[in-house]
């Protein structure tokens, strides 16, 4: 393992919140309640940083009382009561709130029973028009009501499942929360992904409703799904009924149901109250190397846990616009809807993250008010090459943070933030994962932005770094563990009887504590690092280094528009480690730029992971949520067929991969 050096001196922070913003946020309030109720301990007058540690040591140490303490605070409506709040602490198998019953939907639209608020916007969609349209608390409710009603009228019953073929449009959470309220399992896909792809997800969990659009608008053009829908029509023979949504104007397929018609009744919501495990949604894995793991997780698990980083982490209420850009077939689309569950705003764009320009997500902050802007930090650094400057050319006086997932924050992306967006903006670079639909660590509005770091794990979670011996290690690279359950860890993945495959994914390796699959530093200071997957870990000579290490060095230079790094055992035992690079346009792999690329890498990270060679390619592949594409690709180079290496409708362009299948046999034969 290597070891982080300690820094000589407490490194100056980037940003720290003022003492009024401090006293302000929800979590410090929540602390000074929490202590006076439920035994946490006092916030320490002037050092939030103490504070805030103490309160999650206490959040880790007494799971229940925590977990107790979140749902009386966010006041969580338990329809029975429970008996325990954690009666099992087994992971897997960890048994949350037994007893209880309730529903994720009535949660989401309690806003609209405020006479105050029913009539301010529970929604702002926008298009590539960049016009906001906003849809009021009463109306969103109505139309759940009314949606939720023709549900049941069509034979849903708790536990079946109902499936969105969707863009982020406002139709798709209706769709969401009226499956929830009759107690069905929502499960979506984005209209992008091709008919394969959707159907490698939808047949595992066999639909009885389909929602569908007639197509999309994505970067200034049409794109017709008619011809999908009728595959997915076809292909999944439990669908009972389908909805079309005429997004394109095109009229409704023989058999189809019509949306305006299913939602025009004016009739309030029947929540099912379920228990507290019931399935909500399903969310998938990238389903790099088979098919997508169909993760389940429960109404009450996430309304938990997502009550808790919303107001919590996020610190969002009533007042604040949530914009986070992302698609149905990402889980941050669930995360951003349950904005709802606090009352806030949410910000749906439909449409190109960087249409008509690289600024388009800044200008739709601007038009909508955002308060919280999340956004991927491939955009941030898009937008650093670009040369735009948000903070120049857009009013976004209201927005408080900025924060980022997807991959990890570069240094360069923080400083660019704080440069040219704001020099007192609170950046919250957060990771988790689609397997809990959550962060682990990440936003903690009461403390101080250092470069290149999270801020802290989140409350309730027992983040720690591991070696390869099981022992948790501090200011050292270790795997990505957490030590106790999470509600909103899945309770099931779809069609895995006897859990074969969950265990496999998270507690193989450790049994008995969730490993993630990434390389994480705890620093002594409280904050966390991510340094890449630990399944892609490039090791030579016994020294680790996570590829986002890499990524980040290298793809500052502006000749590099993406790059991509491999580490392969050979059969001799030799080890091969080549730099895939993307150039930018008009630009040359000569000798001077790879002189410059090998220079980088030793000068700022370390001399033994210079590459082997440095390869110039049409492209990086990635998965169809944006991620690199990793380890199919280390598994193409040490020799294993395409077909065997990737599911290939987990690819946003599999003519990509071919290009490292053609490397490998070439190497193999010459």
């Amino acid at each position: 393992m290597t070891t982080a050096p300690p820094p000589a001196t407490q490194p100056e922070p980037l940003w720290r919140p003022g003492e009024d913003r401090v006293a302000r946020a929800q979590v410090t309030r929540f602390q000074t309640w929490a202590a006076e109720r439920h035994g946490a301990p006092d916030t320490v007058p002037g050092d939030p940083a103490a504070s805030y540690a103490a309160l999650h040591r206490w959040s880790v140490d007494e799971l229940e009382r925590f977990w107790q303490a979140v749902a009386q605070w966010c006041d969580v409506r338990f329809a029975s009561p429970y008996e325990r709040v954690l009666a099992d602490r087994g992971m897997p198998g960890a048994t949350w709130f037994p007893g209880a019953t309730l529903n994720y939907a009535e949660h989401a639209l309690r806003a609209a029973e405020d006479p105050d608020r029913a009539h301010q916007p529970a929604l702002l969609h926008v298009d590539e028009t960049h016009e906001p349209t906003p849809v009021s608390w009463a109306e969103l409710r109505r139309q759940v009501g009314s949606l939720a009603a023709e549900l049941r009228r069509l034979g849903v019953r708790p536990g079946d499942r109902v499936s969105g073929y969707l863009p982020n449009i406002p139709h798709a959470v209706v769709a969401l929360l009226a499956t929830a309220a009759v107690g069905g399992v929502w499960t979506s896909c984005a209209p992008d992904f091709g008919a394969r792809s959707v159907l490698d997800r939808f047949q595992q969990v066999e639909p009885v409703v389909l929602f569908t659009v007639d197509g999309y608008h994505y970067g200034g053009k049409r794109h017709a799904r008619a011809d999908v829908v009728a595959e997915l029509r076809a292909e999944l023979p439990t669908v009972r009924a389908v909805v079309h949504i005429p997004l394109l104007g095109t009229a409704a397929p023989e058999g189809a149901l019509d949306w305006d018609t299913l939602v025009s009744a004016d009739v309030e919501p029947v929540f099912e109250h379920v228990p507290f495990d019931h399935p909500l949604w399903v969310l998938y894995s990238s389903g790099t190397t088979g098919l997508p793991k169909a993760i389940v997780q429960s109404q009450g698990g996430i309304l938990l846990e997502h009550l808790k980083q919303l107001a919590l982490h996020c610190d969002l209420g009533p007042q604040d616009r949530f914009f986070w850009y992302t698609s149905t077939g990402w889980m941050m689309w669930n995360f951003l809807v349950s904005g709802l569950l606090v009352g806030s705003t949410v910000v749906l764009y439909d449409g190109s993250p960087g249409h008509p320009d690289t600024g388009a997500q800044w200008r739709i902050a601007e038009r909508t008010g955002a308060t919280l802007f999340g956004t991927s930090a491939a955009y941030v650094m898009a937008c650093r090459k670009a040369g735009v400057h948000p903070g120049r050319d857009f009013d976004l006086s209201r927005v408080k943070c900025v924060a980022t997932t997807g991959s990890p924050l570069p240094p360069d992306g923080f400083r660019w933030i704080h440069d040219e967006v704001a020099d007192d903006m609170w950046i919250a670079s957060v990771s988790g994962g689609t397997d809990v639909c959550s962060c682990f660590a990440g936003a903690v509005p009461t403390l101080p932005v250092h470069i290149g770091e999270l801020q802290a794990p989140c409350l309730g979670t027992d983040l720690q770094a591991w070696d390869a011996h099981g022992k948790p290690v501090v200011d050292e690279v270790g795997e990505l563990i957490v030590a106790a359950p999470m509600p909103s860890m899945p309770i099931r993945f779809w069609n895995d009887p006897d859990g074969t495959r969950y265990r496999e994914s998270y507690f193989e390796m450790f049994p008995g504590a969730w490993r993630h699959g990434d390389w994480i530093t705890l620093t002594s200071r409280g904050s966390v690092i991510i340094h890449g997957r630990s399944d892609s870990t490039l090791n030579r000579q016994g020294v680790r280094m996570g590829s986002a290490d890499i990524y980040e060095a290298v793809e500052r230079l502006p000749e590099i528009r993406e790059s991509l790094v491999i580490g392969a055992e050979q059969p001799d035992g030799g080890y091969w480690m080549p730099l895939f690079v993307h150039l930018a346009p008009g630009v040359t792999l000569d000798d001077e730029l790879l002189a410059r690329i090998k220079r980088t890498i030793r000068e700022q990270l370390s001399p033994r992971h210079v590459p082997d060679e440095v390869i110039e390619v049409p492209g990086i592949p990635h998965t169809l949520t944006g991620k690199r594409i990793e380890v199919p690709v280390k598994r193409l180079l040490q020799g294993t067929p395409l077909e065997k290496a990737v599911n290939p409708g987990s690819v946003d362009n599999i003519d990509l991969l071919r290009f490292y299948e053609d490397l490998a046999r070439t190497r193999a034969t010459g």
